[in-house]
């Protein structure tokens, strides 16, 4: 039986401050979902800036998408968040270790955002479509992609992976991690939502 923390399945994106690069795919996840699709998304950081909002640059890039941006406030991992999450999505991989030193029992359910995409591509979307069933949700269709994507899990190089940070970097860099979150957010939601 798959892991599954409640009713919804929860997405929880981590990076460093949770300023950046874990907020922007939050958000992204967020804007993609309806309530009735059963997901839940939350993000959180390992070196938090604790109570900040988006950094700036960021912000903008969601705005430029008509992404919502407010009411978000940065706050540390926890490991009762890893718990009731049903997919971890790091930013890096040294953010994908930290989440399993702090529950080993997650390594399963943990992968990087680009990670975890690349990996989605790869399913036979029929064997997805059959194990799910055709009045899976959305949520539904997640559990069944994250399990299918685990088979091809194979080393690549770092950079193939990781989103570059691009806090106190200039604005280049943030549209440079933007444009590594957001396709890989789009490819997962794609699948998810049966697009």
């Amino acid at each position: 039986m798959a892991y599954r923390s409640g009713e919804s399945f929860t997405i929880l994106t981590v990076c460093t401050g949770n300023i950046c690069r874990s907020p922007a795919a939050e958000r992204l996840f967020r804007s993609a979902f309806e309530p009735e699709d059963e997901v839940a998304v939350e993000s959180a950081g390992t070196g938090p800036l604790v109570d900040e909002p988006i950094h700036g640059p960021m912000a903008a890039l969601l705005r430029g998408i008509e992404v919502d941006v407010e009411d978000f406030a940065a706050r540390h991992l926890a490991e009762d968040m890893i718990e009731r999450a049903d997919l971890i999505l790091a930013m890096t991989r040294e953010h994908r270790s930290a989440v399993v030193d702090l529950l080993p029992a997650a390594v399963r359910r943990t992968f990087t955002l680009r990670e975890f995409a690349r990996l989605a591509a790869q399913v036979d979307r029929s064997e997805l479509d059959a194990q799910a069933g055709p009045e899976a949700t959305p949520g539904a269709r997640l559990q069944v992609l994250m399990d299918l994507a685990a088979r091809h899990r194979s080393p690549v190089p770092a950079e193939q992976d990781d989103v570059v940070d691009p806090f106190r970097q200039e604005e280049s860099v943030y549209r440079e991690s933007f444009d590594q979150i957001l396709p890989a957010v789009r490819t997962i939601c794609r699948i998810a939502l049966d697009l």
